[in-house]
């Protein structure tokens, strides 16, 4: 099986709104694939149809290469962006609850849960009431629900959502370890950099359509090493300024430049030379963001480009 997931021209309309407008997307088996765009992209949309929670207006999605409808239940791990935990329940009785619904005895349920909540390092609250929990360990919670049963792939939306620095950085080693272990994730976010450290494959939607498809390494490469990294000392405001500059993202002690087709970055350097003292000038790839900001911010919506796989 190459794919775990693939629709084929999946279009929902709400009201006359067209929020999935004629996808298709193929996403591989056993890999780590990004769902981007920003909010209101049709992203979460898509994964609710992948889920089986509301049905396409037109349009087939299978999960491992069946109908999703007959498949999905015990194939795949869902953690949606909104919870939904029983809030009065305690947090081992929740998860043997709803691991016995995969199909386990009572008995396995509450011992996989058990295992769960002391690898998410929340194993001293099993006993507390899901509201007595903070934001970012109810999302651990609702990410144990998910891995209950072992599906073979896990949905994420907005995984990182509530969750400080140290915990999403657990969050990020579990996903890791689980794909290691042939878990496919998929993740829906617009959070770019996240998606440019754990993704292998990507896909952009903004506005209801697929606007660019692929592994990420592709992708980078089809946009060129026309971007530059400058990091200096004195006032940079005017790099936007200078011939041959697309558009410049500051971030006070170092820039990202992108540069217009064909133009020299040694002109650029020699531009700043007098005017900055720069301690580094690096030709790159631009980044995830560079190339979403490009692809959705606030230009029309561009034909689908397919990139190839690497």
């Amino acid at each position: 099986m190459d794919n775990a997931i693939a629709l084929r021209d999946v279009v929902k309309e709400f009201d006359g709104f067209r929020a999935v407008d004629s996808v298709t997307l193929d996403i591989p088996a056993g890999g780590i694939f990004g769902l981007l765009g920003p909010n209101g992209a049709g992203k979460s949309t898509t994964i609710r149809m992948i889920m089986d929670i509301i049905r396409p207006d037109s349009g087939t999605i299978s999960v491992m290469g069946k109908s999703s409808l007959h498949n999905v239940r015990h194939n795949v791990g869902y953690l949606p962006e909104e919870r939904g935990l029983y809030k009065k329940m305690k947090v081992l009785d929740m998860l043997e609850f709803l691991g016995s619904l995969t199909g386990s005895s009572p008995r396995d349920a509450r011992k996989e849960s058990q295992g769960w909540l002391e690898r998410l390092a929340i194993g001293d609250w099993a006993a507390k009431k899901v509201e007595e929990l903070s934001k970012g360990m109810q999302q651990k919670i609702q990410f144990a629900a998910a891995m209950l049963g072992k599906p073979p792939i896990l949905i994420l939306d907005e995984p990182f959502s509530g969750m400080d620095p140290v915990n999403q950085n657990l969050f990020k080693d579990t996903i890791l370890e689980i794909n290691r272990e042939g878990t496919t994730i998929v993740f829906s976010t617009h959070q770019m950099e996240t998606a440019e450290r754990l993704c292998k494959e990507i896909a952009l939607i903004n506005k209801g359509k697929l606007v660019l498809s692929g592994s990420l390494a592709k992708v980078k490469a089809g946009f060129g090493k026309n971007s530059l990294l400058i990091e200096y000392e004195g006032d940079g405001g005017f790099l936007g300024t200078l011939p041959g500059v697309a558009r410049v993202d500051a971030y006070g002690s170092y820039s990202e430049v992108r540069l217009d087709d064909g133009a020299n970055p040694q002109d650029i350097f020699r531009a700043i030379a007098g005017r900055l003292r720069v301690s580094k000038f690096e030709i790159v790839a631009p980044t995830l963001h560079n190339i979403f900001i490009e692809k959705v911010g606030g230009a029309p919506v561009p034909a689908l480009e397919r990139v190839g796989d690497a």
